[in-house]
Formats: C-alpha cells, sequence, structure tokens
C-alpha cells in the first residue's frame, strides 16, 4: 500500500502475502547444539530448510561436522557456510532463498568466553542479528524466531522468573547481547511490521550438546577421573531442559506468529508484549534442580564418583534460575515432559555411544 504522497508503506505483513508455507525456513547455527535438532525435526514434518553455520572453532568443530551429516543426506535440506557477521554475505543468502520463515540461533554463547573476548559477542550477537532482521525486513519473512536466553534476568531474585518482570541488568556481556537482540527485535517489529517471538532458554542440555557446558564437562571429567570444578560449591540451582523440549517449544512458537496484543498500554508497558508484533516467552522445564544433585544423577549412569573442586560462584553468573512458562503454555499448548533423570540417563547413554567410552 502507499500514502497520499505515494511513498511506500509496506509492512513484512503485506508482502508476506508474496511467500507460501512450501518456501524453505531459515535456520541459523544448524550445526549446533539446539539448531541441529531444530532443523531435524522441521525435515521430519517435510519442511525445506536452509541451514546456516560458519563452523567455527568455538569447540571441537568435528561435533558440528557430525550433527551437519545427520542433516546433509536429507533431499529437503540446504547447507551455507556463512558468518553472520558478513552483510554482504547474509544479503546475498536472502537474495539466493526465499525464506517464509526465519529461525535464529546461532549465537556465540557462554558467560566466562566474554571475559577475555567481548568483541565475538558484538560480532556475533549483536552484528550478526541485525543482517538477519534486515534480511526479514526486505525479503517479506512471515515470521522470525529468535534464541534469547534466561541470561537475560540478571540481578532479579524473584523465582520463577516471568516474561513479565523487568530484565535492566544483565550481569555478563553475554546477557546484555541476548537483551539487545530483544529491543532490536521489538524496533523491527514496530518501524517494519515484521513479526517476532523471543524464546529465553533455560540451561539446555541433552545429546549432542556443546562441550563447554556442564553436563558434558561433567561426564567426560568423571568417565577420565580427573577432578571437576564446580562452582557456588555447587549449591546453586537451575531449570535444566532437555533439548527435545525446547525444540517442541521452538517449532510451537515458529507456528504461531507473534501477534499485537490489543491490551497493551504503554502507561503500564508488559514487557512481554507489545501493540505490535512482538512476544517473548521462557522455554524452561520449571524444576529447578541444584547443581549437585544434577551431578549425583551423572554418577549413577556413570556407576563412578566425581572428583569436585568446589569454588565461589563466578563473574557474571547467575545463582538460582527458574522458568515461569506459563504465557507460552497458554499460547502454544508447550509443556516440557522430560524429568532430568531421564534426560541425564539419555545424555550419558549418546556420549559413551558417540565417544566410545
Amino acid at each position: 500500500m502507499a500514502d497520499p504522497s505515494g511513498a511506500s508503506t509496506d509492512t513484512a505483513f503485506d508482502r508476506c502475502s508474496n511467500h507460501s508455507m512450501s518456501d524453505p525456513i531459515l535456520v541459523t547455527g544448524a550445526a549446533g547444539f539446539i539448531g541441529s535438532h531444530v532443523a531435524l525435526r522441521l525435515l521430519d514434518r517435510g519442511e525445506k530448510v536452509v541451514g546456516l553455520d560458519n563452523l567455527n572453532d568455538y569447540y571441537d568443530p568435528t561435533l558440528k561436522l557430525a550433527r551437519l551429516a545427520r542433516l546433509e543426506g536429507r533431499p529437503d535440506f540446504t547447507f551455507e557456510k556463512r558468518d553472520l557477521a558478513d552483510r554482504a554475505g547474509m544479503e546475498a543468502l536472502f537474495n539466493g532463498h526465499r525464506f517464509g520463515r526465519v529461525v535464529h540461533l546461532a549465537a556465540q554463547p557462554g558467560v566466562r568466553y566474554s571475559l577475555t573476548n567481548p568483541y565475538a559477542y558484538v560480532e556475533g550477537n549483536i552484528v550478526g542479528f541485525q543482517n538477519i532482521l534486515e534480511g526479514c525486513r526486505h525479503h517479506g519473512c512471515r515470521h522470525l524466531v529468535y534464541a534469547s536466553s534466561s541470561s537475560v534476568y540478571g540481578a532479579n531474585e524473584t523465582l520463577p522468573f516471568s516474561v513479565h518482570h523487568n530484565v535492566d541488568h544483565p550481569l555478563s556481556l553475554y546477557a546484555a547481547s541476548k537483551k539487545a537482540n530483544e529491543l532490536f527485535a521489538h524496533a523491527y517489529s514496530n518501524l517494519f511490521g515484521l513479526p517476532t517471538t523471543g524464546l529465553r532458554f533455560f540451561t539446555v542440555y541433552g545429546p549432542w550438546g556443546r562441550p563447554d557446558m556442564g553436563v558434558f564437562h561433567f561426564t567426560r571429567s568423571i568417565l577420565e577421573g580427573t577432578p571437576i570444578q564446580v562452582f557456588n560449591r555447587g549449591h546453586h540451582r537451575r531449570d535444566f531442559t532437555y533439548v527435545d523440549d525446547i525444540v517442541e517449544g521452538v517449532l510451537r512458537a515458529l507456528d504461531h506468529i507473534a501477534m499485537p496484543n490489543p491490551s497493551w498500554t504503554g502507561s503500564s508497558p508488559d514487557p512481554a508484549t507489545s501493540r505490535v508484533p512482538w512476544r517473548i516467552y521462557n522455554l524452561g522445564n520449571g524444576r529447578p534442580v541444584e547443581l549437585l544433585r544434577f551431578i549425583e544423577l551423572i554418577e549413577q549412569c556413570i556407576g563412578k564418583k566425581a572428583q569436585m573442586e568446589l569454588l565461589p560462584l563466578q563473574p557474571g553468573d547467575v545463582p538460582d534460575t527458574a522458568a515461569d512458562c506459563e504465557a507460552i503454555a497458554v499460547d502454544c499448548g508447550y509443556r516440557p515432559e522430560t524429568p532430568v533423570e531421564v534426560g541425564v540417563e539419555r545424555f550419558v547413554k549418546w556420549y559413551r555411544e558417540y565417544y566410545r567410552v
């Protein structure tokens, strides 16, 4: 449509009619932990998927290639090796495909890594996200779903964490970059009508996970008989969420296109919704577990005790997390189903098989 001056006032909503449900879905971070699981589930339900990853060496690239190998034999899967921060490369990607929907899961992860490599978070998580937003804006994407993080709750102490809570006090650069993503997304939803949904993941674990994550590190160290560093002396609680439950939430959010909240008001603003097509949801298990208990479950699955070096809480770490998932349960029917006892057993089984331990 156009205004009387002749200037275009098209929004992403207006342009989305040019796309069909058979258009491919872009999944960034497709060689990553969550991204590879999401891409596989989308393929299993008959979607066409274009997977993007830069295959960097933040951790062992051979694990990324092994995840990718599970996807590359599928006829509806196409892989693009690109860097999110490469503006020209991302423009070429969007020009070369007609993405009806985008699932943006690629990011520079980790809290401790940000203490020594801060620019990696600006380039990967902010510049990269800007390139995704621009691609979606100019090519009529119907819905952008992106990974945020429970770390955005930062200094909040009211548990469980609710999407209706204010999150203006991040404790790490990683958390700040994820909060920035939510703000950038809102601006694009407001200015260009782009429907965006941010998902705050809570401590995801499971098969094909990242080597820098706790369950991976603990399992490897216990099997090898080497000591593990246990921060906060193991007394902090985490809302450990099994990867299959996370994937289910991602797909449900993807299918539920973000809509404006008609009751939203600027005089009493709800941090999770808006008068524009923008939504924020928690994706967690809702049953926090103390870290020492989590380690105990790994010990039971392996049949061997851990050697623990008990240390204080690390800078940037949040003492406790717990997810209030009521919003996505009501809107999308999300209900996590995997108890931590089952999830840990599945992870240890995968680890033994993958590494032939």
